[in-house]
């Protein structure tokens, strides 16, 4: 994995050991950054952040600061391992994440969110999502092609499939 543009453009990027993450292909993450727009200056979450690409991703852009959540240790190593390599600043913080948002009052100009497709909790990580996302900002939500989330207090942007992949963006 590589980042795609930006002052860190074209670094490499490790990804955490195992099978427990599902990395976010650089296909993906452009198509993602096309859809946002610039992130000069924005605050940033990364939810479910696997080796912090997305986030890492976004400092490269112009950020101002990101936090990246993953309750993986192993993810938590590897975000920080990238972050020393890039030699950028952000906050790790390796925990659940509907415990994240939960204690957080943002807000946050962007959010990325690829939980695993499974996942089961997005009733209890929605309403916070809603919460803490700025009147103006962008939630990027991941799932599998064939799932469209819906997120009671924002409305649909528009919503793409990737191959196996659908990145869906919300609003207030």
């Amino acid at each position: 994995m590589r980042i795609i543009a930006g002052s860190r453009k074209g670094h490499r990027i490790a990804a955490p050991k195992g099978e427990k993450t599902r990395p976010t292909s650089d296909f993906v993450r452009e198509a993602a950054f096309n859809l946002i727009g610039p992130v000069d200056e924005a605050t940033v979450l990364d939810l479910f952040a696997g080796s912090g690409a997305l986030g890492l991703e976004a400092l490269s852009r112009g950020a101002r600061h990101a936090v990246l959540v993953d309750s993986d240790r192993e993810a938590c190593r590897a975000i920080n391992a990238n972050l020393d390599k890039l030699r950028l600043e952000a906050t790790v913080l390796c925990q659940d994440a509907v415990r994240a948002v939960a204690a957080d009052s943002g807000p946050y100009d962007l959010i990325l969110c690829d939980p695993p497709y499974d996942y089961a909790r997005l009733n209890a990580l929605a309403p916070h999502l809603a919460r803490i996302l700025a009147p103006d900002g962008v939630l990027v939500y991941q799932t599998a092609a064939r799932t469209e989330p819906a997120i009671e207090g924002l409305q649909v942007r528009t919503s793409r499939k990737y191959g196996s992949a659908r990145l869906t963006l919300l609003e207030h």
